[in-house]
């Protein structure tokens, strides 16, 4: 029941996003980060406006690139896709890079995909890319947000 409410409020904030807002995210903040030998260079979401956008409205992204969302604390993160018209898998990752499980996310729809425990990122990268990479849950990404772990 606590999901299902967090889903509406974000529902409803999404709904009465200024037009402005309905522009994808640029201009983040980006950090770089490996898998294994494979880079990423993810913008990053920090605050709860980003997060909320996240990436929303873009209608291309760059095999390399994702969108790393970083929170204050670990909890269960729950992540949909309305008006995200890429089709992406989110990781989520523990605070020392673990990744906890991988979920692949269908654009535009309100499919509720969640953390198995509670974690404090989510990386999301186009579908596909984790698989193509051999990359699966337990595998640990390495880079600045995950060095004093």
């Amino acid at each position: 029941m606590k999901i299902r409410h967090v889903l509406l409020s974000l529902a409803c904030a999404a709904a009465l996003l200024p037009a402005a807002a309905q522009e994808p995210q640029m201009n983040l903040p980006r950090v770089k980060l490996a898998a294994g030998m494979h880079q990423i260079d993810a913008q990053v979401a920090g605050t709860p406006d980003q997060r909320m956008i996240g990436l929303m409205f873009r209608k291309e992204m760059p095999q390399h690139e994702g969108m790393l969302f970083v929170f204050e604390q670990p909890s269960q993160q729950c992540f949909w896709m309305r008006n995200t018209f890429l089709p992406l898998t989110a990781a989520f990752v523990a605070d020392d890079g673990t990744i906890v499980n991988l979920a692949d996310m269908k654009p535009q729809t309100e499919d509720s995909h969640c953390s198995a425990k509670p974690v404090r990122y989510v990386l999301e990268m186009n579908q596909g890319w984790f698989a193509k990479k051999g990359i699966k849950a337990g595998a640990k990404l390495s880079g600045p947000p995950f060095k004093n772990q």
